[in-house]
């Protein structure tokens, strides 16, 4: 049995540590305060017994589970990130544990009343009964992904106190800045030495993904003129009016609030704006490789019209890829989710295939050599201050990590 106390004390010990990364900075990692969990994790990772431990000089963090059979068995690997979303402060987290959640509202901070409802977060109901980790409403909570952290490190150290579960080695990996983008750009796939991976970085329990978003981000800078508002006429360029009219005119319902599945988006998320000179942010997503390409070209097309309209340079566009989807390599081994597939079936875990609507490290190693599909850590509402994540959901996610372990030995001999 998986110790529900220790997972519950070892998650609250990561996410109470700020690892908050940013993607204004040029180093990895992006935060000097993710190297306080990172040092950490390595010592953990000692202390449990697991060998080869190393942390690099950009905080990524290797270990082995060695195998404890004679005959040859495939490496595999379980890796997850120890960084948060820049989205919302991870900045003194504190966690509320919920035992035998009743089903209903749940008052996070009464003072500015912010409650978490099953009325709009209906997933809620899918654990009554069980024991709920939340926000205190002022942060977010970091499951997304020290819940994978947690499972990974308690699954090694529930292997090697039952040595009867045979298994082959085991590779793990712990990446910083992964919710910027660049969690797998200075992941070592040589040195990791496994034959393929598992990210442990999905919600709801049975999600099993070997699809993604391709994935690019799209930097606007739109060129104004000021001038005094009282001698303006013929004179001022106003460039929010410009960034307006750009925005307008891609299409309307193709943004994150709009779409679900395999509909892909344009999502404006940030903007910044004076008369002078507006600049915007968008992500552009979509899982047709083809559709992808065409909303890039659509993105530049209607800045390159409106600088045509206005005979100028109105609009400066850069468009640069951040990862493509992984279905293109991991289809031709499709035996690695097989068994991730069978072992949630082998536990009473339903299975829940399907294409993720964002991307994992995964995304980017598997073009890197290293196959890595997806599975849950069991957290939900990311990056916010409604994050939560059901103990037992944890717990699941451990006890599938130790069950591909022990299938993978078995289909090998």
């Amino acid at each position: 049995m998986i110790d529900k106390q220790q997972i519950i004390n070892r998650f609250i010990g990561y996410v109470k540590i700020d690892t908050e990364s940013d993607p204004d900075s040029n180093t990895t990692p992006s935060t000097e305060k993710q190297w306080d969990l990172a040092n950490k994790l390595a010592d953990e990772l000692k202390t449990i017994g697991l060998q080869d431990v190393s942390i690099d000089k950009n905080a990524y963090i290797m270990a082995t589970l060695p195998s404890n059979v004679e005959h040859d068995v495939p490496t595999i690997g379980f890796i997850s990130h120890f960084d948060t979303s820049p989205d919302f402060t991870a900045e003194n987290v504190n966690p509320q544990i919920i035992e035998d959640y009743d089903g209903k509202d749940i008052i996070l901070n009464a003072e500015d009343n912010i409650v978490l409802s099953p009325d709009y977060f209906e997933d809620l109901l899918l654990y009554k009964g069980q024991t709920l980790i939340t926000t205190d409403g002022m942060t977010l909570l970091g499951a997304d992904d020290k819940a994978g952290i947690c499972e990974i490190i308690s699954a090694m150290e529930y292997l090697i106190n039952h040595p009867e579960i045979k298994h082959g080695k085991i590779r793990i990996g712990f990446t910083p800045d992964e919710e910027i983008g660049r969690g797998a750009h200075k992941f070592d796939v040589d040195k990791f030495g496994a034959a393929w991976a598992y990210t442990m970085d999905g919600s709801r329990v049975g999600e099993l993904e070997y699809e993604n978003f391709n994935a690019a981000g799209a930097k606007i800078k739109v060129n104004g003129k000021i001038v005094h508002p009282g001698d303006a006429k013929g004179k001022m360029i106003n460039s929010m009016y410009y960034a307006t009219e750009f925005i307008n005119a891609l299409p309307k319902k193709e943004t994150p609030e709009h779409t679900e599945g395999y509909e892909g988006f344009f999502h404006l998320y940030a903007i910044e704006g004076k008369v002078e000179e507006t600049k915007l942010q968008y992500i552009i997503r979509d899982h047709d490789k083809d559709i992808f390409e065409a909303r890039k070209i659509l993105i530049k097309k209607i800045a390159n019209d409106i600088n045509k309209k206005y005979g100028r340079i109105v609009i400066e566009i850069e468009v640069e890829d951040q990862y493509y989807n992984m279905k293109e390599k991991v289809e031709p081994v499709m035996h690695i989710v097989d068994i991730a597939e069978e072992a949630m079936k082998q536990l009473n875990i339903k299975p829940l295939i399907k294409a993720i609507r964002g991307g994992t490290d995964g995304s980017q190693l598997s073009y890197k050599g290293l196959p890595c599909p997806n599975i849950f850590a069991g957290g939900h509402n990311f990056h916010g201050r409604y994050e939560y994540v059901p103990v037992e959901s944890m717990i699941k996610a451990t006890q599938v990590i130790c069950k591909i372990a022990e299938l993978t030995q078995k289909k090998a001999k």
